[in-house]
């Protein structure tokens, strides 16, 4: 009995614990929230919300607060990235799950998943000396643009759809496998008809993952997009994303400069909460993804 009750008594501490640690975090996560609000809201609705959202123009020093080139930025940077990105990930997956031998499976998953490891300056680093020259040179434009930016952020998220994907794909059961390839479906037609349909969630939460990476990277962005506060045309324009903004002007601000800053955090993080709640997004995902590959297949 004294050791049943004993355990009874840690049991319960440890619970406790657990549910003090695990209300911490939210607690964190709520206050930050509560600091961005109460710090940007204020600017938001002094100049409106249209005024604030659709006008184009940037200009501190004359109180112009319009964020709509940065978040048209943000959009070109981040969909450049998932173009690049999402293949690559997906079918690297693909290939070291169903094809690779184990011997390589095992080598280059862990060399692919170190990539996540390298700090984002170093991405820039090598966006700005040899990517940027060499766009500039082969495609026009100043180099420093959406496409350089694209491509960086489409090789930094890779860790993340890569690592992901493989586990969802493994968590398949073989037996699916085995069932396609006994009706005679051939290897390619029991991965995309049956593993992947059965590791589609898995493989869009990835996905979104990803994507979450991508709005939110700032180092990477700023050193190879050019850093203009301009609506791109073209993929070779330079831009400025929402956190490329509020990294480069964060330091000397005040006031309703400040403020306004504070505001791109609040639409940042609404971004955010879009990504990871709204379902709508993974039936998008999925009707971009894995239909049309189904319609070219066959």
């Amino acid at each position: 009995m004294f050791v049943k009750d004993n355990m009874s008594t840690k049991d319960k501490l440890i619970t406790c614990v657990i549910y003090t640690v695990a209300f911490s975090a939210i607690s964190i996560l709520l206050l930050i929230t509560i600091f961005i609000f109460r710090k940007g809201a204020p600017l938001i609705f002094k100049i409106g919300i249209p005024n604030f959202i659709m006008n184009k123009t940037w200009a501190p020093l004359g109180s112009q607060y319009g964020i709509f080139s940065m978040i048209m930025g943000t959009i070109w940077i981040t969909a450049g990235a998932m173009i690049i990105g999402i293949p690559l990930g997906v079918s690297c997956s693909i290939y070291l799950v169903e094809y690779a031998p184990l011997i390589i499976r095992k080598i280059l998953k862990p060399i692919i998943e170190l990539l996540a490891g390298i700090p984002s300056v170093v991405y820039g680093f090598i966006g700005v000396v040899m990517l940027a020259p060499f766009i500039r040179i082969h495609m026009g434009g100043p180099g420093l643009s959406v496409l350089a930016g694209s491509i960086i952020l489409g090789i930094m998220i890779l860790p993340t759809i890569v690592g992901i994907s493989i586990d969802t794909l493994q968590a398949v059961p073989n037996s699916y496998r085995e069932g396609a390839l006994a009706l005679g479906a051939t290897k390619w037609q029991s991965i995309y008809k049956v593993v992947l349909p059965a590791a589609r969630n898995g493989i869009i939460a990835s996905i979104i993952l990803g994507m979450g990476r991508a709005i939110g990277e700032t180092m990477a962005v700023i050193m190879v997009t050019g850093n203009s506060a301009n609506v791109p045309h073209s993929i070779l324009d330079p831009v400025r994303t929402l956190t490329s903004n509020i990294a480069l002007e964060m330091g000397y601000a005040t006031g309703d400069h400040q403020q306004a800053l504070f505001s791109t955090g609040i639409v940042l993080f609404i971004f955010i909460m879009i990504i990871n709640t709204n379902h709508l997004l993974k039936i998008y995902f999925y009707y971009l993804l894995y239909l049309p590959l189904q319609f070219f297949v066959l």
